[in-house]
């Protein structure tokens, strides 16, 4: 039985990026062991996929001395299990992971590219952050940009040689549970608890954004557009995410908007993000920076108009006024025009939220990525020990 390590820095990743894979790979034969930091989330993830997990405390910020004990538990954890596969997810846990694996002689080293953070980076930072990325790159043995945007980034950048790229269908880690992003399928008492807390009015238009509170989200431009809008009183704003003040905080400005507006409301998080959308005229999604975003894979399963901005991954998945609206990233004053826009032409907005749910379901169901990321590590296993 072939064993296999699944690496993200911390627990909710597992849970919300990767969800199912590790249950799926059980089942079809593979000893599975996931790794992270600890947190509320492991609990939850080990009933779900029905795997061991491991404790590594990674962080998220440049920390060397936490750093170079979490390689060192890292290596000690590969010479125990001897794993036949070990794949990474998320920049910190990929480079420790990608170093610790080749010392310790795993053969499959396999890191998903899911966004670059670098790319938003400024300054001194945005050259360590480059080197990071290169030398995770060289330690993989294989790496999954989820996205050909992303790809042909990494190659103009030089950053990894095109061999050792490999994308996964079309894109996307880990596609889109069709059965829970499904109107057909919403539990009532969900729909009224989300009703609940967004108490929208009769002929409110709710504009929906959904992950983290930070600057790289683009939760600043958002709030500009949304509060300088022709139908911010017509309108609500719901913010599903928290705040994440220790790492690319919001300004003071725009948490104290998002504080005091009567018309935006913050939730920390759900685990029902569904039922949001289904309350949701339009998904806002204005980010800097992005892999291949789940969000707008959820958006469109929903059939919910969707907003973003015109990065690598946004645009991998949407087509200008064909399924939803592109918008130039930290550009407010354009965000605001897609906004009101979205408000009066809802019928051009419903065409492109139909356009894009035949995509999603037509190349992005969840259970064709997880059979086509099992037939790739069948492939890899099979190069290193062709003769078994």
């Amino acid at each position: 039985m072939p064993k296999l390590i699944r690496i993200t820095t911390v627990p909710i990743s597992l849970k919300l990026l990767l969800a199912g894979q590790m249950n799926f790979m059980k089942k079809n034969g593979f000893e599975v062991i996931m790794v992270s930091a600890d947190g509320r989330e492991v609990s939850q993830v080990v009933k779900s996929e029905g795997v061991r997990h491991e404790v590594i405390p990674f962080t998220r910020q440049i920390t060397p001395i936490e750093d170079i004990k979490c390689l060192y538990q890292l290596y000690q954890l590969f010479k125990r299990e001897q794993p036949d596969i070990v794949h990474s997810h998320t920049p910190k846990a990929g480079i420790l992971s990608m170093i610790a694996a080749k010392l310790a002689g795993v053969k499959v080293r396999i890191h998903t590219l899911a966004g670059i953070p670098y790319m938003a980076a400024e300054g001194g930072k945005k050259g360590l952050l480059e080197k990071v990325e290169k030398y995770t790159y060289q330690n993989a043995t294989e790496v999954w940009p989820n996205s050909m945007g992303l790809k042909k980034f990494v190659l103009k950048e030089n950053l990894c040689p095109e061999d050792k790229l490999h994308i996964i269908g079309k894109g996307s880690s880990n596609g889109v549970d069709l059965s829970k992003f499904n109107r057909n399928a919403l539990k009532e008492n969900h729909l009224v608890a989300a009703t609940m807390r967004i108490l929208p009015g009769e002929d409110e238009f709710v504009l929906l954004s959904v992950g983290r509170l930070v600057k790289d989200k683009g939760i600043e431009e958002l709030v500009s557009a949304f509060v300088n809008s022709k139908i911010v009183n017509k309108s609500k704003l719901v913010l599903l995410g928290s705040f994440e003040q220790d790492l690319n905080p919001l300004s003071p400005e725009t948490i104290q908007t998002i504080t005091d507006h009567p018309r935006i409301i913050q939730i920390d998080w759900s685990d029902h993000v569904a039922h949001y959308m289904a309350l949701a005229d339009v998904l806002v999604h204005p980010s800097h920076r992005e892999g291949f975003p789940n969000v707008l894979l959820e958006a469109g399963a929903m059939q919910l108009p969707v907003i973003c901005s015109d990065i690598i991954g946004n645009v991998d998945i949407i087509t200008q006024q064909k399924t939803g609206l592109i918008f130039p990233v930290k550009d407010a004053a354009v965000l605001k025009e897609a906004i009101e826009f979205a408000y009066v032409k809802r019928d051009s907005m419903a065409k492109m939220a139909a356009a894009l749910f035949q995509e999603v379901v037509e190349n992005y169901s969840r259970p064709a990525i997880h059979s086509e990321i099992f037939e790739r590590y069948q492939q890899l296993l099979k190069e290193v020990s062709p003769s078994e």
